[in-house]
């Protein structure tokens, strides 16, 4: 698969972080999304919001795309993003669960 390929809810997510607009990038996510980073857990669009402000737009984190490969279960992709900012910087894969169009989950790891 190339960036031509990734799902319009992970291209959300790439693009609202690197745009800085924490509206849309919560709006990528489904009402009951789980997001796991290394083991901490958030639930909800208020657990979205939340990592958001602390781990990814609050410490203005940029993405940029490496790839992405289908996951083991359908709806699902292992994207690689080398991500900069204030935060976290390197490179690693984000493993997304898709459902009606946005997503419904997210892990770090």
């Amino acid at each position: 698969m190339t960036s031509t390929d990734v799902p319009a809810p992970i291209r959300a997510f790439i693009d609202a972080t690197n745009r800085g607009d924490s509206d849309a990038f919560v709006a990528a996510f489904t009402d009951d999304a789980y997001l796991n980073d290394w083991g901490r857990e958030f639930h909800g669009h208020d657990g979205v919001r939340s990592w958001d402000r602390t781990d990814n737009i609050g410490v203005q984190s940029h993405f940029e795309f490496v790839g992405i490969e289908p996951g083991g279960d359908p709806d699902s992709y292992v994207v690689t993003l080398t991500v900069s900012g204030n935060g976290f910087n390197g490179t690693g894969p984000m493993t997304f669960q898709l459902r009606d169009g946005r997503i419904a989950s997210v892990r770090i790891s």
